[in-house]
């Protein structure tokens, strides 16, 4: 299992990004996927998960500013992120679960994790 993710930046605050990760190693369309980050100085923290199908959830506070979305031809997950905050800076993952079927915020459900790509707000 490989996961990539890239799209990360600096980016001034009430500006967007959209990160990718990019899957490899197991059949993605088959697989829940998630999103987490990890801000300087704090544990990891769950930020959207989208089920094989499509189905999406999200952390309330990233709810109505940030999109998960996935290609299954091309075995990639997205975040658009958009009104990005200050701290919304974080070193950002995908991951994907021990059951294949998880995308919430339990993050001991987890198996594997991208190298992560850092996304600061700042101006």
């Amino acid at each position: 299992v490989q996961l990539v993710e890239s799209g990360g930046g600096l980016v001034q605050p009430g500006g967007s990004l959209r990160l990718s990760c990019a899957a490899s190693g197991f059949t993605f369309s088959r697989c829940a996927m998630t999103w987490a980050r990890q801000a300087p100085g704090k544990g990891l923290e769950w930020v959207a998960g989208i089920y094989s199908v499509g189905t999406a959830y999200y952390a309330n506070s990233m709810k109505g500013r940030f999109t998960i979305s996935r290609d299954n031809e091309k075995n990639t997950t997205y975040l658009q992120m958009t009104s990005l905050k200050p701290e919304d800076t974080a070193v950002y993952y995908c991951a994907l679960s021990k059951s294949r079927n998880y995308c919430g915020p339990e993050m001991q459900e987890y198996e594997y994790w991208g190298q992560g790509t850092q996304v600061t707000v700042s101006s």
